[in-house]
């Protein structure tokens, strides 16, 4: 009988531990809601061409309904199928192909978090660590928004 006492509190305690440390899921009003992340800088304080990203993203019922996600050199011209060539042409086949994984990247953030319903879960997809990065700030920055 001490036993089972014993292990019905243990189990009642565990419980309330969990419970206790479970996270609350933040709650959005429904609209749509912009955000751009900051340039982002390597180590030595340049940006190398890395830009910035802006992200669109539509809250329906309370859930990220839909999500865009685009990025931009520093001087504000869009990352497109000329990103990583040189004077309108592919100078260097290796850099063109890496630039333009890193710009289909995009795309695929934005599907992954309509999927997930949330950035806990997406890793950032290799060629394209710097987009995660401003992905992630940008989506950070709309839900800010979306909860107030």
């Amino acid at each position: 009988m001490i036993r089972m006492t014993a292990a019905i509190l243990a189990a009642g305690l565990a419980a309330a531990v969990l419970t206790g440390c479970g996270s609350k899921k933040a709650s959005y009003k429904d609209g749509t809601y912009e955000a751009q992340s900051a340039v982002y800088e390597n180590d030595d304080g340049t940006d190398d061409g890395n830009g910035y990203g802006v992200v669109s993203l539509t809250i329906k019922d309370g859930k990220i309904s839909d999500c865009s996600f685009t990025t931009y050199e520093a001087d504000g011209t869009k990352k497109d199928e000329d990103y990583g060539k040189e004077d309108g042409r592919i100078a260097n086949k290796d850099y063109y192909n890496k630039a333009q994984k890193a710009n289909a990247s995009c795309a695929e953030y934005a599907s992954m978090l309509v999927q997930n319903g949330q950035l806990d879960g997406i890793d950032s997809i290799s060629g394209a660590t710097i987009n995660y990065k401003e992905f992630k700030e940008a989506v950070e920055l709309a839900l800010e928004q979306a909860q107030q």
